[in-house]
């Protein structure tokens, strides 16, 4: 929501002088905005179970670790060649709103993918123990069985 908001503020903004910034901010606005909405609808209705090979934990934590760095740079640069227009001021407010909240949520994914790394590496033990159990690593008995 903050992302869309300082694209809102950003779009009505008339003039520039250099407007760089102001292109650079837009784009990160709107980018971070559609991939972080794309991600949310493909949680919400559970449409990432569908599609077992990606690693959707790895690209949240992406998602989130880029949207936090771009929004920190963008705001950065908007701050600094902004002509203190309102709209200019509002912007980079919610970009650094933006910035602390996906900061807050790149940590969140990033223990949420420790622990599935902790999960997937316990399964393969389990799997690689049960499997090493189910050969029979003694042939030599079953031959004097026979």
């Amino acid at each position: 929501i903050l992302a869309l908001i300082a694209f809102i503020c950003i779009e009505t903004i008339m003039e520039c002088a250099p407007c760089e910034g102001l292109y650079f901010f837009e784009f990160v606005s709107c980018s971070a905005f559609v991939v972080t909405g794309v991600l949310l609808v493909l949680f919400s209705l559970n449409l990432h179970v569908r599609i077992p090979q990606i690693n959707w934990n790895l690209t949240d934590l992406v998602n989130t670790g880029l949207s936090t760095l771009f929004f920190f740079i963008a705001s950065i640069v908007l701050a600094a060649l902004n002509h203190k227009a309102v709209a200019e001021i509002a912007a980079v407010l919610f970009g650094f709103l933006a910035t602390a909240v996906y900061a807050v949520n790149t940590f969140l994914s990033v223990q949420k993918w420790r622990v599935s790394l902790r999960q997937q590496s316990t399964n393969d033990y389990i799997r690689a123990h049960t499997e090493s159990r189910d050969v029979d690593s003694r042939p030599e008995i079953q031959r004097l069985d026979t």
